[in-house]
Formats: structure tokens, sequence, C-alpha cells
């Protein structure tokens, strides 16, 4: 019986609500400007990188599904 209790202890102080801080976030200015080339340079790259390789395999699935 020590058991049942020990673990419903247990269980009900995980249930409990936790009371955790209130985080301090600041924020400051950009230390540099990003210009709109750079924004649209850093958009592209990432395109490329992810969404590129992705649409790829998509558009050759029943390729896939051919092979042996």
């Amino acid at each position: 019986m020590s058991g049942f209790s020990r673990t419903f202890r247990l269980l009900n102080a995980s249930l409990r609500q936790q009371i955790v801080p209130k985080a301090s976030i600041t924020a400051k200015p950009a230390k540099d400007v990003i210009t709109p080339a750079q924004q649209a340079f850093a958009m592209g790259t990432m395109f490329v990188t992810i969404l590129l390789p992705a649409g790829w395999v998509l558009s050759h699935l029943e390729d896939y599904k051919r092979r042996p």
C-alpha cells in the first residue's frame, strides 16, 4: 500500500502547476542595417538550399516508385 501512496504523491507533485519566473527580455536596435538586396540574397539562398531539393524529390517521386 505504501508503494501506491508514494506513486500518488509523485504523480501529484508532477501534475501541480510549477511556478516559472518571468523572463526579462529586452530588445535593442540592430547594430547593422540589412539592405533589401542582402535580404533578397538570404531568402534566395534559403529557397535554393531547402525548397529546391524537396521539390526535385517530389517531382521525381514516380521514378523512385518504379525502382527495384
